[in-house]
């Protein structure tokens, strides 16, 4: 059964709201995290965490996980040096250093809600990624749980090309399982399913599960 979750808020101030679509494709999107209100660092969004994004011409919500982040100077001629100061003493001394640095991440499209009001969520690539400039938000926890009701998104993963993928599945089941305060049924559930995926490759399987931290 497909849950509705809550439909996406566009607005620029909603909460959640922490970056912003730089780069776009098929199965997934870079995005630049906005700067922060005070002096300091972006926010850099957390390996295996869930974003939304939006098609703004279709209205559907895009729904994927982080599965690579990086902080990095802002081009390619003022590279990044060590100064040997504190956090405190940077804003004091060199306030300047935040300007020149930017926090990217990217996200690998787990599935999509369409804009009708109630819409049934879907596990599988929508027919088009989110636009450039468009802005993502953190999912809440109430969406991820109802997002990963269904363990389609496990395949999704496991697929992703030029990332670590046993451990991107291990953060993110990490992460449900920790929302889902401890539903060991459903940890279980997800098990049998990667033991499926990866065609009873035991000991793969075993790593993946040894990371979640199941107390």
């Amino acid at each position: 059964m497909r849950l509705p979750l809550p439909q996406f808020d566009a607005s620029p101030r909603s909460p959640h709201h922490f970056a912003e679509v730089i780069e776009t494709a098929t199965t997934e999107f870079l995005a630049q995290c906005l700067e922060p209100d005070e002096l300091g660092f972006p926010a850099m969004p957390p390996f295996g965490s869930w974003v939304k994004s939006r098609d703004e011409e279709s209205g559907n919500t895009i729904y994927a996980v982080v599965y690579h982040a990086t902080t990095s100077p802002i081009d390619s001629v003022h590279r990044a040096r060590a100064l040997g100061l504190s956090l405190a003493e940077l804003r004091e001394q060199q306030p300047q250093i935040f300007a020149m640095l930017k926090t990217e991440f990217r996200a690998a499209i787990a599935g999509f809600q369409p804009a009708r009001k109630g819409s049934a969520i879907y596990h599988h690539l929508p027919p088009r990624p989110p636009q450039i400039h468009q802005a993502v938000h953190s999912c809440t926890v109430e969406e991820v749980i109802a997002f990963t009701e269904q363990l389609d998104f496990l395949r999704t993963l496991l697929q992703l090309a030029g990332a670590p993928v046993d451990s991107l599945v291990a953060s993110t089941l990490r992460e449900i399982y920790q929302l889902r305060k401890a539903d060991r049924a459903w940890l279980v559930q997800a098990g049998r399913t990667l033991s499926i995926l990866l065609k009873d490759d035991y000991d793969r399987l075993r790593v993946i599960l040894s990371q979640i931290y199941v107390d």
